[in-house]
C-alpha cells in the first residue's frame, strides 16, 4: 500500500494491492467517494499533483494513470512504455512533469499534461527502481534501486550528475529530498536510514539504527527536522535530522508489515499504510502524545 497526503491536508490517497485508489476525509477518516478503479494488479504508488487537482498512480500492470481528483474520472489513457512492474511515480514541484521508476531497470519522465514521453528512458541502475522524487526545485531526479545504489540526475539532459551514491549494503527501497533540497535520506534492507549531502553525495554521519529489519520507507517533515521511516518490523520511527536520534518512542499499532508513511502538509500528523490493510493517521506526530 502506498498513501499521501493532498496539498491541503484535507484528503488522503491510498493505493492497494486490491487494484484500486481511495479517497479518505482526513479529519473524519471516511471515504469520500467510490474507489478509483481501472489498475489490472496491484497499485503501488500514488501522489498528488501540486495543486491537488490530480492524482497519478503507478501500478504492477506496467502504466501510470492520471486521475481527477475531484471527480475520480480518468484524464486520459493510460501512459505506457515501461517493460515491467512500476515501483514509484512522482510530481515535479510545478506539476508540469511525472517521473516514474520500474523494475525494468529505468526511470521515465512523461509531460503531466499531453502523457508523452519527454526523453529517452534514463538508464544506469543494475536493478529495478524501487523509487524515485524529484528536487524542490525541480532540476534534478533522485532514485534509488535494487542494486544498494543512489543515483542522481539531470532532469533537462538526462544524464548523471555524479557517481552514484554507495554504502548501503542491501536493497535500497525509498529516497527522499529534504524540503530545502540539501539533503536526500534513503532507507534500506540493510535495516538502515542514511543521510546523505545532496550536491557532494557525502554520507551525514552514521546510518540510523534501530529497526529490526528491512526499513521500506523513509519521508522528511516539511520543515526539514523531523525524518519518518517505515518498517517491516511493523513500526513507525521519528528521528532528528540534526543529532540522527530518535525523536520519541517507536509508533505501534500496525499488525504487519507498514509499507508507506507520510507527513501531513503542516507536519503535525502521519498517515501511515500497512499490509494489515488498514491505514493510521498519528496525532501530534513530532511530540511524545
Amino acid at each position: 500500500m502506498s498513501v499521501a497526503f493532498s496539498p491541503d491536508g484535507k484528503c488522503i490517497a491510498s493505493a492497494s494491492g486490491d487494484k484500486t485508489i481511495r479517497l479518505w476525509d482526513a479529519q473524519t477518516g471516511k471515504l469520500l467517494r467510490p474507489p478509483l478503479g481501472g489498475h489490472q494488479t496491484w497499485v503501488n504508488s500514488v501522489a498528488f499533483s501540486p495543486d491537488g487537482k490530480c492524482i497519478v498512480s503507478a501500478s504492477r500492470d506496467k502504466t501510470i494513470r492520471l486521475w481527477d481528483a475531484k471527480t475520480g474520472d480518468l484524464l486520459r489513457p493510460p501512459l505506457e512504455g515501461h517493460e515491467a512492474c512500476i515501483n514509484s511515480v512522482a510530481f515535479s514541484p510545478g506539476g508540469t512533469r511525472i517521473v516514474s521508476a520500474s523494475d525494468d531497470k529505468t526511470i521515465r519522465m512523461w509531460d503531466a499534461k499531453t502523457g508523452d514521453l519527454l526523453q529517452p528512458p534514463l538508464e544506469g541502475h543494475g536493478a529495478g527502481v524501487s523509487s524515485v522524487a524529484f528536487s524542490p526545485d525541480g532540476k534534478c531526479i533522485v532514485s534509488a534501486s535494487r542494486d544498494n545504489t543512489i543515483r542522481l540526475w539531470d532532469t533537462e539532459t538526462g544524464d548523471p550528475l555524479r557517481p552514484p551514491l554507495e554504502g548501503h549494503k542491501a536493497w535500497i527501497n525509498s529516497v527522499a529530498f529534504s524540503p530545502d533540497g540539501k539533503h536526500i535520506a534513503s532507507a534500506s534492507d540493510d535495516k538502515t536510514i542514511r543521510l546523505w549531502d545532496a550536491v557532494t553525495g557525502v554520507p551525514l554521519g552514521p546510518p540510523l539504527e534501530g529497526h529490526e529489519t528491512w526499513v521500506n520507507f523513509v519521508a522528511f517533515s516539511p520543515d526539514g527536522k523531523c525524518i519518518v521511516s517505515a518498517s517491516h518490523d511493523n513500526t513507525i520511527r521519528l528521528w532528528d535530522t540534526e543529532t540522527g536520534e530518535l525523536r520519541r518512542p517507536p509508533l505501534e499499532g500496525h499488525e504487519a508489515c507498514i509499507n508507506s508513511v507520510a507527513f501531513s502538509p503542516d507536519g503535525k500528523h502521519i498517515v501511515s499504510a500497512s499490509d494489515d490493510r488498514t491505514i493510521r493517521l498519528s496525532l501530534d506526530a513530532q511530540n511524545n502524545t
